[in-house]
């Protein structure tokens, strides 16, 4: 399972934590996932927004 989702919608971008069993509890993996999906999201001229967002029932836990 991919613990960060990205789903482009033409001028913007949903990133959505995907770690539901761990209430999104943040990790190194994500954290460099998360870096990316941002990254790509400011190198697009297109994309004007970008909405995080978390699985499950809590947005995040926290980090570990």
């Amino acid at each position: 399972m991919d613990s960060i989702l990205i789903d482009d919608r033409g001028a913007w971008r949903i990133v959505t934590l995907n770690r539901p069993d761990k209430l999104n509890s943040f990790n190194e993996t994500m954290h460099g996932l998360l870096a990316r999906a941002l990254d790509e999201a400011a190198e697009n001229v297109d994309c004007r927004a970008v909405l995080l967002t978390g699985t499950g029932r809590a947005f995040c836990a926290g980090q570990i």
